[in-house]
């Protein structure tokens, strides 16, 4: 795929989730309707944000190209008459509710890179990416009551609406997430 042009291109590259989705929501509001932005990030996790993000608020992910370490995601601005309403999942917990729930029977699902997780989790949450959701819902229970957390809510966010559209009945999007965490947290062992 040669030479895919771009209205914009704005460069996210060396940021670290959620600030290349907070700087393409700045962005793309200054472009018009039908316009494309080329947002350039290096964050790996950035490709299943990018796309959950543009189909959580009405804009159109057209698709992922990769140049060495460089990511280029393309993102074609909604029209005025397309939802651009972005979604929000209506169920959250805090911080603090959920570490008050952690010796009940629930469910911690952490989707976070499996790197972030390695170095810093809640010792009984699961880790499943939010980028390998979709692949990995067979792996959850849709009668569980679960807790999504991630670094900062974001990508919980994406994935608790994920999970509910699938059927979920009992989610939680845990806010602020790991970034403020002062429960107790597990690591890899060196």
């Amino acid at each position: 795929m040669e030479n895919v042009k771009a209205n914009v291109l704005l460069d996210a590259k060396g940021l670290a989730c959620p600030m290349p989705i907070v700087k393409t929501k700045k962005a793309i509001k200054d472009l018009e309707a039908g316009q494309v932005i080329e947002v350039q990030a290096t964050d790996k996790g950035s490709t299943a944000d990018m796309e959950a993000w543009a189909k959580s608020s009405g804009h159109l992910y057209l698709g992922t190209l990769a140049e060495g370490d460089i990511l280029k995601h393309f993102i074609r601005k909604a029209s005025s008459d397309e939802d651009t309403v972005e979604k929000k999942h209506p169920l959250t917990a805090t911080n603090e509710e959920l570490a008050s729930k952690l010796n009940e029977n629930i469910i911690v699902l952490d989707v976070r890179e499996s790197a972030e997780y390695a170095f810093n989790h809640i010792p009984s949450a699961i880790s499943i990416p939010l980028g390998e959701l979709e692949d990995r819902l067979s792996e959850l229970n849709k009668g569980d009551q679960i807790y999504v957390i991630c670094r900062t809510g974001s990508r919980s966010d994406l994935a608790a609406q994920k999970l509910a559209d699938n059927g979920f009945e009992d989610v939680m999007n845990v806010l602020p997430g790991m970034s403020n965490w002062s429960g107790e947290t597990a690591k890899l062992d060196n």
